[in-house]
């Protein structure tokens, strides 16, 4: 006790002098609007580094665990490309068909890669930071895609970060369809587990079954049509008694997301130009 006072005592006057410069910046900070913001802004840059710093640790103390999905993956993937091939190969006589379909499915679009920074999948409202901005070609309400699917949408930028509103946030609606049928929906997310989602307004006539592919039916510029979603995992009544509601398990693993792309649609400055006619029509 004697040793504490001893020290108060002798170091009392550079004790006071932090606590007046802390109270200060407090004082600084929070009644001046400016401060305030320029504050905000750089601590949000370096919560962004940090983070950025902390996923390329994790990304690299889990490269033995992704080298052999890769490899797993990769076998996969050749075993359809020679699938592939063989089907080529029996379309031989109509190539100008195959040739079209594949051109106008990429049509359009380009892809632009980025890195996870920031995640969060066991909050009701989550949310993820990518680390490409406004100057790498990033806009709001593109959209984003991983190996395992479709991500969700970009819902604002900064100049080197985007914010991503995920399929697992009760915001998102993404137009999806039943693959092989001409039913679409909307998916959406009810909180929960990370990897279940839920397709809306799909009519009662529809005949599917548990197994089938849930994938992007192309109705807007945000994503191109046949993107992979997910899986039906169960068929059940909605609430309105008029159509179906489908159980989704997600095709995206959002739990150990890293690498993702950014989907740009080169015709989205058209579109968006005649979206702004018809708002100012009204």
């Amino acid at each position: 006790m004697n040793n504490l006072l001893e020290f108060l005592r002798k170091y009392y006057h550079w004790i006071l002098f932090l606590a007046l410069e802390a109270v200060s910046f407090v004082l600084l900070f929070y009644f001046n609007t400016y401060q305030g913001s320029v504050w905000f802004t750089s601590a949000n840059h370096v919560t962004a580094s940090i983070s950025r710093l902390y996923g390329d640790m994790q990304a690299y103390a889990q490269l033995q665990t992704v080298n052999r999905e890769l490899t797993d993956r990769n076998i996969l993937l050749q075993r359809q490309v020679d699938a592939l091939r063989e089907r080529l190969a029996d379309l031989d006589h109509d190539t100008t068909v195959t040739e079209r379909l594949v051109r106008e499915s990429l049509a359009g679009y380009r892809l632009i890669p980025a890195k996870v920074v920031s995640n969060s999948v066991a909050r009701t409202n989550n949310y993820l930071v990518i680390d490409r901005g406004e100057r790498d070609g990033v806009r709001p309400e593109m959209g984003v895609v991983a190996s395992g699917g479709v991500v969700g949408i970009v819902y604002y930028t900064g100049p080197r970060y985007s914010l991503v509103l995920p399929a697992i946030n009760p915001k998102s609606s993404i137009s999806c369809r039943i693959r092989g049928h001409r039913f679409f929906g909307y998916l959406s997310w009810e909180g929960g587990s990370p990897i279940h989602a839920y397709v809306s307004d799909i009519p009662r006539y529809a005949r599917l079954k548990p197994g089938e592919v849930v994938e992007t039916s192309g109705y807007s510029s945000i994503f191109p049509p046949g993107i992979f979603v997910g899986r039906i995992r169960s068929i059940e009544n909605a609430p309105d008694g008029i159509s179906y509601r489908l159980g989704v398990t997600l095709g995206t693993d959002f739990g150990r997301l890293r690498d993702v792309s950014v989907v740009a649609s080169e015709h989205r400055p058209e579109i968006d130009t005649l979206r702004a006619k018809a708002l100012r029509a009204e």
